[in-house]
């Protein structure tokens, strides 16, 4: 070969190829189960005894406050499927002529602060046939006093019954009236109640219009400016009676509210009353009734709602749910409930009459729930599983905070930013502190404690309470109505 010549062609070799990573590309390496920097027991197969009981305990409180959650705000909403459904949970804008009498009873236990503006109030309704019994305790002279004196002011309308018996409660103060009521229609005011004068006229209308047996009024509190606490309590009993309340009525199955409840006078003949015994006498009395076909209509009309207070101190709310919990407790284990004609709604009660037992469990369990997130390396599956919560919990928030837009709005009451603020933060404390009495009314049911625990009122509701338009235009058609003259008994004991 000449030096001329150009050298051969020659294909080059290649080169040894990179490794490939595994876990792709900057990723690092896969962690190896049990090995350090990895998920020990990332398989329930790898789980101890003692992983399997946490992160059980941990799911079982998950998949339980996710189920309470999505049916509380199912019923949050009943009412407001559609304007037409919400139109039809108040009282008719042009009632019927009135068609029965009420005898309207109003127990009260030191109750002189706010008993006497009930009874006067009470006695400005503008039906033409009813009476007010006021119910008043032997060693109660206070209460007595201002009673007999409100009887004094209208003593064709008003009489007073002394309750002698020991130890007192609010049922055994309604059975000693009821047998001297003479009205075809029994109602229950608490002592402190504000009362529109056109209720009697519109719940004597709703029992024509639907041929009901019972009538359930609407209640609301009122001060939610009082506390944090004060807040959340006033939206309970708006989402109760605006909403919840309809759906259980449609359900044929109801514990009735402890006032402005009205019940004909045969169906209390037939039950014989209240059960003195039991701690929520109103929800007892609702699960007989439903239990044996009494047709209930509920109506929540904002501008005649019977307005009520919060209790003044958590302590006393923290009683007053107490003894709300242990009633429905006694009224689980009574079992008129399983007297109910259909499997639907029998399972239907049994869950509603055992939230005090689910509430009570949650709340044991929520401690061991947080321990467990703080402390243990918890499984990405179960991690997911307790966040199933929290998608119903913010959107009950939303509807709560809506509501209390429209609480405002309905009643007047200017809501601020930081009620809004409350509003939100109080939500976790709030739920600990229903689970807390949830607990506490397991405890006195096991010990078999079932005395009764007054709430005290002071008549906070009753101050920066402006009469709407809405009001005025049904006071001024009540008044066009001739009257057809009163009939009531005089005072006596």
């Amino acid at each position: 070969m000449r030096a001329a010549d150009p050298a051969p062609l020659l294909t080059p070799l290649p080169e040894d190829p990179l490794p490939v990573d595994p876990a792709g590309p900057n990723r690092g390496e896969l962690p190896v189960p049990g090995s350090e920097g990895g998920l020990s027991g990332s398989s329930p197969f790898d789980w101890s005894v003692w992983e399997w009981l946490g992160y059980g305990a941990m799911i079982v409180v998950a998949l339980l406050l996710t189920a309470i959650a999505v049916t509380t705000l199912w019923w949050m909403l009943h009412a407001w499927r559609s304007r037409d459904s919400l139109q039809r949970t108040g009282f008719s804008r042009a009632p019927r002529p009135a068609a029965h009498s009420f005898s309207l009873l109003v127990p009260g236990r030191h109750e002189e602060e706010v008993m006497g503006q009930t009874l006067d109030r009470l006695a400005e309704q503008d039906h033409p046939d009813f009476e007010v019994i006021a119910i008043v305790g032997h060693d109660d002279p206070g209460t007595e006093a201002v009673a007999r004196a409100a009887a004094a002011r209208h003593p064709e309308l008003i009489k007073v019954v002394v309750d002698s018996s020991v130890p007192k409660n609010k049922p055994k103060a309604l059975n000693l009236a009821l047998d001297t009521a003479r009205g075809s229609v029994i109602g229950v005011f608490d002592a402190e109640d504000d009362v529109h004068p056109r209720l009697l006229s519109l719940v004597d209308s709703r029992f024509s219009e639907t041929g009901a047996d019972v009538v359930q009024g609407g209640v609301q509190l009122m001060n939610f400016h009082s506390s944090w606490w004060s807040l959340r309590n006033v939206l309970e009993y708006y989402f109760w009676f605006r909403s919840r309340l309809h759906f259980h009525a449609n359900a044929k199955f109801i514990p009735l509210g402890g006032n402005t409840v009205f019940i004909k006078r045969v169906w209390l003949d037939w039950s014989e009353g209240w059960d003195a015994e039991c701690l929520a006498e109103d929800c007892e009395v609702g699960v007989r009734l439903s239990s044996q076909g009494a047709t209930v209509a509920v109506a929540y009309s904002p501008e005649v709602v019977t307005r009520e207070e919060t209790p003044g101190t958590l302590t006393s709310l923290f009683k007053q749910r107490t003894r709300w919990n242990q009633g429905f407790l006694q009224v689980l284990g009574k079992g008129e409930w399983r007297k109910l004609p259909s499997a639907r709604q029998r399972l239907f009660a049994r869950y509603i009459l055992a939230m005090p037992f689910l509430q009570a469990a949650t709340g044991l369990l929520i401690p061991l729930s947080i321990m467990l997130i703080l402390f243990a390396k918890v499984p990405v599956v179960v991690a997911l599983i307790t966040f199933l919560p929290l998608g119903p919990t913010l959107v009950t928030l939303a509807v709560e905070a809506a509501g209390l837009n429209e609480f405002g709005r309905l009643y007047g009451r200017k809501v601020r930013v930081r009620d809004y603020v409350r509003l939100i933060l109080g939500t976790f404390p709030y739920q600990v502190f229903l689970a807390a009495a949830a607990v506490r009314a397991v405890y006195r049911q096991l010990r078999g404690e079932n005395s009764w625990e007054k709430t005290e009122h002071s008549g906070a509701h009753r101050t920066e309470a402006p009469v709407r338009p809405e009001e005025r235009e049904l006071v001024a058609a009540g008044a066009s109505r001739p009257a057809q003259g009163r009939h009531a008994e005089g005072a006596s004991s």
